[in-house]
């Protein structure tokens, strides 16, 4: 299936049915008086996170989405039937933007949440509501409500605890294919990854994390060079990010070291531009091929001074797999701590929200 991660849609609810002036007219009732029922409340439209979607392609190509307007009332105290409300299924992590002001309206960020796209016009009053002492025969009532109409911008962000990040051919894709079940295209030439995988890491029969591996990034990404910045979104729900660094060269008239120095300041950079938030984040140094050099721990205390780096830094071979167990059983210990520290701040009752009456006693 093709990977589409952005789309442009027009949701129009429908009209509410008009209500109506209607009166009795039976034999031996003779002021039988208003019956006009009101109309019916116009189609919504819906949107509904569903994890067995993974994509925004069904939306590429149907890009309007109108509702049945609700049917008007009618005499005899008959109200008009409503129409059905259309639900438009979308991947979780579904960014909903209004496409005129590019205001963030909706977040679809876990499976069965539920929004309202377009809200359908209400029904209008028939007769039968306008009936009083003073108005025994009323002949007014209100017509339908028109439905919302909205331009929006969907726009994916992929939710994985773990995402790569590093230049074309540092390994993102091997490394995946190695430790989760993701199968990627891999092949020895640039750009072979064309849109985000994503892929499930078991690291014990009770813990797996999800990692999440896009396109590499080139300097120069922010004025559109390689692929630009289109996939960084990506990584924007993740909890940390893996930057890999390829330390190896076939050509011994390339210093492999200083290479991967520049290009780790080159995504650096890049990825400020990008966001500061992204660029914040917990990040991890993973030095890959270092099965293929001589003196692997000096690469790595090179690589690390002439980066200032001080942050995690792992040696691997993501084609062999040396490495790689420990690695991934740090990042699920490092996930876990994350996740009870998160539930130890929620239950700390420091920060719960005082609900105590100012003005009583105990509130000082």
């Amino acid at each position: 299936m093709k990977f589409v991660d952005e789309a442009t849609i027009e949701v129009v609810a429908g009209k509410g049915g008009n209500g109506v002036a209607s009166f009795r007219r039976e034999k031996f009732i003779p002021m039988g008086g208003p019956d006009g029922g009101d109309g019916g409340r116009g189609g919504s439209i819906l949107a509904v996170a569903d994890r067995n979607i993974n994509t925004l392609i069904d939306y590429r190509y149907a890009r309007l989405h109108r509702a049945k307007n609700g049917e008007n009332g009618r005499g005899s105290d008959q109200y008009g039937a409503g129409a059905a409300d259309i639900v438009l299924r979308m991947p979780v992590g579904t960014v909903i933007y209004d496409a005129e002001t590019n205001q963030q309206l909706f977040d679809l960020d876990h499976h069965g949440q539920q929004v309202t796209l377009a809200a359908g016009g209400n029904g209008g009053l028939g007769n039968l509501h306008f009936k009083s002492s003073t108005n025994r025969a009323p002949r007014q009532f209100t017509p339908g409500r028109e439905g919302e109409q909205h331009h929006l911008r969907l726009e994916l962000k992929v939710l994985a605890d773990v995402g790569l990040l590093g230049m074309p051919n540092a390994g993102k894709s091997t490394l995946i294919a190695k430790v989760s079940n993701a199968r990627p295209k891999i092949a020895d030439y640039p750009f072979t990854t064309l849109h985000p995988n994503l892929g499930v890491v078991r690291t014990s029969t009770s813990h797996s994390f999800v990692i999440a591996d896009i396109p590499g990034l080139i300097e120069g990404a922010s004025e559109g060079a390689g692929l630009g910045h289109q996939f960084l979104r990506h990584l924007s729900r993740t909890r940390v990010l893996l930057h890999l660094l390829d330390v190896y060269s076939p050509d011994p008239d390339i210093d492999a070291c200083a290479q991967a120095v520049r290009d780790a300041q080159a995504i650096t950079r890049e990825l400020e531009r990008y966001s500061p938030e992204l660029a914040a984040k917990p990040r991890w140094l993973i030095l890959n091929k270092m099965d293929m050099v001589e003196d692997a721990a000096a690469i790595q205390r090179r690589i690390c001074q002439e980066l200032q780096w001080s942050g995690p830094v792992y040696g691997i071979s993501a084609l062999t797999g040396t490495g790689t167990p420990a690695l991934m059983g740090a990042i699920q210990t490092w996930l876990d701590e994350q996740q009870q520290a998160e539930h130890a701040h929620d239950e700390d009752p420091r920060f719960v929200d005082d609900k105590t009456d100012p003005a009583s006693p105990d509130a000082h």
